[in-house]
């Protein structure tokens, strides 16, 4: 029998995640969306409910994984998941880079063209998306988003559920906080605390309007 992978999440982050699952050996697929009503299929796949029918079906699944855009949702849902006893599994695209010594916790989505280095331990939930790159000695905590073309140099630090923008680059050992938001294209060159927004070149603290 064909091993069947639940996606719960629809959109199009969900789309990529079937993609890298069907190149990384996953012969069937199956989505779960609790906001999308009226649908029985996105693309080729089957649409067949929401959490609570994915909860119901869990046995009939070789893995699951949660394709939410939002680090904050992604993450408690993944949680949730583990808690239910789901087989939470971890995709890597067979045109992106891990080190063999990578660590990647449960959930975790690693897309084509990007770049993880040694010695890198990255949490659940983790997404670290098109052509991002991860240099060694990094650590990932959970819920943690590197979006594509980001680059992050060695030793960097990122606090759970950070939101780390296209295009930006982060300073050898500096250390970005929970909830962070680094801006498209910023250069972070100091540390971002906890819950603050940086943009810019060098990064700084966004002003409230």
């Amino acid at each position: 029998m064909t091993a069947r992978l639940a996606i719960l999440g629809a959109s199009g982050h969900g789309k990529v995640v079937a993609d890298t699952a069907l190149e990384s050996g996953w012969g069937s697929l199956v989505f779960f969306d609790d906001g999308i009503l009226d649908q029985d299929r996105i693309g080729e796949w089957p649409l067949v409910g929401g959490t609570a029918a994915l909860l119901a079906a869990l046995d009939d699944y070789a893995g699951v994984i949660v394709a939410i855009g939002n680090n904050r949702a992604r993450l408690a849902r993944t949680r949730d998941l583990i808690a239910a006893g789901a087989c939470m599994v971890s995709l890597v695209h067979p045109r992106a880079y891990v080190a063999r010594d990578v660590q990647l916790g449960a959930g975790t989505v690693v897309f084509a063209g990007a770049v993880v280095q040694p010695s890198v331990v990255i949490g659940s939930g983790v997404i670290v998306n098109t052509g991002a790159t991860v240099d060694h000695d990094c650590v990932l905590a959970d819920g943690v988003h590197v979006c594509p073309g980001a680059h992050l140099a060695g030793g960097v630090s990122v606090g759970e559920c950070a939101w780390l923008g296209i295009g930006c680059v982060v300073k050898q050992y500096t250390a970005i906080g929970v909830d962070a938001v680094v801006g498209g294209a910023a250069a972070v060159m100091t540390p971002v605390p906890d819950g603050t927004t940086v943009v810019g070149v060098p990064a700084r603290p966004m002003m409230e309007p």
